[in-house]
C-alpha cells in the first residue's frame, strides 16, 4: 500500500521493520540519476543481508529503488522512496498465468 502523512509512514515503517533484524546493507549499484535545479532522483539497486522473522542465519535480498529528494530552505529533503524486490527476467514476460 501508500502512506501519506508522518503517522502513517511511521506506522508502516514500523511494520515493515518488524520481521527484520542485524540487518546490513552489503552494496548499492546506481543505475541512473536526475539532477535538476531542485530536486534529484535516483534509481538504484540496494543489496542486504538480515535475519528474516525468527531464522537465526541472516538471508540475502535485493530491492529496485527510487528516491526523490527535494531542495528546501534548509536543505536536501526526502520526499519519495520507492522500493520493490529486485527479481531476474523471465522468459514469459513480467506478467504470466499462476498455476
Amino acid at each position: 500500500g501508500s502512506s501519506r502523512g508522518w503517522d502513517a509512514v511511521s506506522q508502516a515503517l514500523d511494520f515493515a521493520s518488524s520481521n527484520f533484524r542485524d540487518g546490513a546493507q552489503v552494496r548499492i549499484e546506481e543505475v541512473s540519476r536526475y539532477v535538476g535545479a531542485d530536486l534529484v532522483t535516483l534509481f538504484e539497486h540496494e543489496h542486504w543481508e538480515t535475519k528474516v522473522g525468527g531464522r537465526d542465519e541472516p538471508s540475502p535480498f535485493d530491492l529496485r529503488v527510487t528516491t526523490t529528494f527535494r531542495l528546501e530552505s534548509d536543505g536536501w529533503h526526502l520526499v519519495s522512496r520507492h522500493a520493490d524486490p529486485l527479481t531476474t527476467p523471465h522468459p514469459d514476460g513480467p506478467i504470466r498465468p499462476t498455476n
